[in-house]
C-alpha cells in the first residue's frame, strides 16, 4: 500500500486467499456463482478477490462512490450470494435497500463491524490455508457504462486455459507490448472497482511482480512513491497527467523518476497537446491503449507514433477494425462512422440480452459503441460515444440519471445534460435548464438545482455548470438533440 507502506508478500496472499476459497465454500457457494466488492483500496482487496477467483466465481468490483441505492441495484443485479464490505462505508452498507441483498447469503464485513454482516478476519482465520480440492479460476464481471438507462454487467465466459493464477493470453499481449516482468513494479493510483486498476494490478501479480496501490490519488505523492517504491510502471488518466503536468516545475523536478520506464494511459480521450508535454517531460516511455471492459477490442498506441500520429488511439491488435455507416456499409479512410472490431472474444451484457444483440452484428463483429474514423496507415482516431456518454477523468457518466432527477425539480420544465471540454477532467458535466413560467434563472437557483441532484445522486454524475435556456431543441417524438445544446450563460 502506497502510503502506509503496508506489505502483503506472496505467501500471505495464497494463504489468505485459500482461506478465503475454503470459507467460500463452506458457505455453499460454487463455481460460477458471483461475489460482490464493497471495499476501499486496502490490502484484504486482493485476499477476497484472489480467494473467489480461485474458487471458480465471478468477481463484481463495486464503485464505493455510488450512493446506496446504485450500489445495491449493481449487488441485486450480479446476482451475488456473497458480498464483502468495508466499515469504513458502513453507512452506504446501511442505506442498502433489503431486497437488494434478498439473494446474498454470505456477507462480511472488513475492518471493522457493520450491522448484519460478520468480521471478515475472524471467519477467514478460522478456515485452514491449504487449497480447496476443486479449484477453478473464476472470472470478472465488471459493469461497464452503456448507451441509456442503468450500467450492465459484461459477463465472459470462465476461463479454461492454463493452471490457477497463470498469465492469461490477455496479460501475455500486455507483457509483450509492455514488458511486465517479476522484477515489474507496478504503481496503481486510481480506485480498484475500476477494470483498469483491478486487472493490471492482478495481472501483475500473475507474473510474480509487485504491485503498489495508492489509497488515493495525489499528483505529488505519486511522483513520490515513483521515487520511494523505485516503480518501474504506472498507469492514469489523461486527468492525472493534467494534474501532474500543472504541478510547479520545482517540485516536479524534486522527484527522482530514473526507475520509470513505461507509463500507460487509457480509460478517456487524451488530448494530444497533454501526451506531447508529458513525453517532453517523461521521455519516451508513454503509451495509450483503447480497450473497454468487453474484451472485443483492443488498439494501442506507442511514443514515437504518438508524435507521429496526434490524437490516434493506435492500431488494433487483436483483429480488424471497421468503420461502419448507419446502414451497415463500411466506410473508407478518414469517413467516420461507427467503429467494430473482429475479435474471437465472445461476451454478454448481463440479464440484457437486447444490448448484447446490439453489441454484435450478423459479420460477427463487436462494438464498443464509438464513433470514429481510420487514417491510411490504419491509426484509429475517436470522435464521439454513439449516446453522448460523458467521460470526466477517466469515469463514464450517464446523462439521463442526472436528467431523471433534476426534472423532478419544482422549477424544472425540460432538461438536458450534456458533457462539455474541460482542460483537467476532459470533460465537465452541464445541465441545460428550460424553466416552468414564472421561475426566476440565476446564481441562486442554478446552487439549488446541483444541491437538489447532489442529495439524490452520487456527486461525480451531477452538473458542475448550469445553463439556463429558453428551450430546448426536441423533436415532436420528443428526442432531445443533444448536438443542438447552445446558448445560456454558466450560473452557479
Amino acid at each position: 500500500m502506497g502510503a502506509s507502506g503496508e506489505v502483503l508478500t506472496y505467501r500471505q496472499l495464497d494463504d489468505a486467499s485459500n482461506r478465503v476459497a475454503r470459507l467460500l465454500r463452506a458457505a455453499g457457494l460454487v463455481r460460477g456463482d458471483h461475489l460482490a466488492v464493497l471495499l476501499t483500496n486496502r490490502r484484504e482487496w486482493y485476499e477476497v478477490v484472489w480467494g473467489a477467483l480461485r474458487a471458480g466465481l465471478y468477481v463484481t468490483p463495486v464503485n464505493w462512490h455510488l450512493t446506496a441505492a446504485e450500489a445495491g441495484y449493481i449487488v441485486a443485479d450480479c446476482g451475488a450470494k456473497a458480498l464483502v464490505v468495508d466499515a469504513d462505508l458502513a453507512d452506504t452498507v446501511a442505506a442498502i435497500d433489503a431486497a437488494d441483498l434478498g439473494r446474498v447469503s454470505t456477507r462480511l464485513a472488513v475492518g471493522g463491524e457493520v450491522a448484519g454482516f460478520d468480521a471478515y478476519e475472524a471467519a477467514a482465520a478460522a478456515q485452514p490455508a491449504s487449497p480447496i480440492d476443486d479449484q477453478a479460476e473464476g472470472s470478472w464481471m465488471f459493469y461497464s457504462s452503456g448507451t441509456t438507462g442503468r450500467p450492465k454487467g459484461v459477463k465472459p465466459p470462465p476461463p479454461s486455459e492454463g493452471p490457477l493464477g497463470a498469465p492469461t493470453k490477455f496479460g501475455r499481449l500486455l507483457s509483450g507490448l509492455y514488458r511486465v516482468t517479476p522484477d515489474t513494479v507496478y504503481l496503481s493510483p486510481a480506485p480498484l472497482y475500476h477494470a483498469g486498476p483491478a486487472g493490471w494490478t492482478t495481472m501483475v501479480q500473475r507474473f510474480g511482480g509487485t504491485a503498489v496501490v495508492m489509497e488515493r490519488f495525489d499528483p505529488e505523492d505519486w511522483l513520490a512513491q515513483v521515487e520511494r517504491y523505485r516503480v518501474t510502471h504506472s498507469q492514469l488518466v489523461p486527468t492525472h497527467m493534467v494534474r501532474l503536468l500543472k504541478l510547479p516545475p520545482p517540485v516536479r523536478q524534486r522527484y527522482d523518476l530514473s526507475s520509470l520506464q513505461l507509463l500507460v494511459h487509457a480509460a478517456a480521450p487524451c488530448p494530444p497537446e497533454v501526451k506531447r508535454a508529458t513525453i517532453e517531460w517523461l521521455g519516451p516511455i508513454v503509451y495509450e491503449f483503447y480497450s473497454g471492459s468487453e474484451g472485443a477490442g483492443f488498439c494501442a498506441i506507442g511514443p514515437e507514433e504518438a508524435l507521429t500520429h496526434p490524437g490516434s488511439v493506435g492500431r488494433s491488435l487483436l483483429g480488424a477494425v471497421h468503420i461502419v455507416d448507419d446502414d451497415g456499409h463500411e466506410l473508407g479512410v478518414e469517413e467516420e462512422g461507427q467503429v467494430w472490431f473482429e475479435s474471437a472474444n465472445r461476451f454478454e451484457y448481463h440479464g440484457d440480452p437486447t444490448k448484447t444483440a446490439a453489441a454484435w452484428n450478423d459479420r460477427g463483429w463487436s462494438t464498443l459503441g464509438d464513433i470514429g474514423h481510420l487514417d491510411a496507415d490504419g491509426y484509429l482516431y475517436l470522435t464521439d460515444r454513439v449516446a453522448n456518454t460523458i467521460i470526466s477523468g477517466g469515469v463514464n457518466i450517464y446523462p439521463r440519471e442526472a436528467e431523471d432527477v433534476l426534472i423532478g425539480h419544482p422549477a424544472v420544465l425540460d432538461v438536458g445534460v450534456i458533457g462539455l471540454p474541460d482542460p483537467e477532467m476532459g470533460q465537465r458535466v452541464v445541465a441545460y435548464v428550460q424553466l416552468v413560467p414564472g421561475a426566476a434563472a440565476g446564481d441562486e437557483l442554478a446552487g439549488d438545482l446541483v444541491a437538489w441532484c447532489r442529495e439524490r445522486l452520487t456527486h461525480y454524475k451531477c452538473p458542475t455548470e448550469v445553463r439556463f435556456v429558453d428551450t430546448l431543441p426536441r423533436l415532436p417524438t420528443g428526442k432531445l438533440l443533444k448536438r443542438n445544446l447552445t446558448g445560456g450563460e454558466p450560473a452557479w
